[in-house]
């Protein structure tokens, strides 16, 4: 399962050896349909502390992708390729940035990962997304944007 690439349109095309991490996700909202998130990764800007909310969330697939899911300062959520296991380009200086898990939300299922059945995305006034829902067998991941990152696991 890939995240895709821009092309022409609103399609996505696979591969991420063609497509940089940290580069936007463009088309439909079920582009993660399919894939098994095998973990849930917290971005955490060090002297903060890892107390409170992240600045990003990672979704490691079970391919060994991740999507990234970011603030933007408008409050929105970006939805990029994320660079797993690395950080991503803009966590400079790197030695400040910390990925970690987020211990609120819960263990992969047995078989050591969540089964994506579907993702919706809300819209703000301006068509920015706001709030990213990754629809799972046994639950759903809820992202929004704001300061921080805010994602909670509500079991179905």
């Amino acid at each position: 399962m890939t995240v895709g690439r821009e092309t022409s349109g609103d399609e996505l095309s696979p591969g991420r050896e063609d497509r940089p991490p940290g580069r936007p996700r463009h088309g439909k909202a079920d582009w993660l349909t399919g894939a098994r998130i095998t973990a849930v990764q917290g971005l955490f800007y060090r002297p903060e502390g890892c107390a409170g909310e992240p600045e990003a969330v990672e979704f490691v697939l079970a391919d060994g992708q991740s999507v990234l899911l970011t603030c933007a300062s408008d409050r929105s959520l970006r939805i990029t390729s994320g660079a797993w296991p690395d950080l991503p380009d803009w966590c400079v200086p790197a030695g400040q940035w910390q990925l970690a898990e987020l211990s609120r939300l819960p263990p992969p299922p047995y078989g050591g990962a969540w089964t994506v059945i579907g993702t919706h995305e809300t819209r703000d006034a301006y068509g920015e997304v706001c709030e990213a829902v990754i629809r799972c067998e046994n639950g759903d991941f809820v992202v929004n944007g704001g300061d921080t990152v805010e994602i909670r696991f509500l079991r179905h």
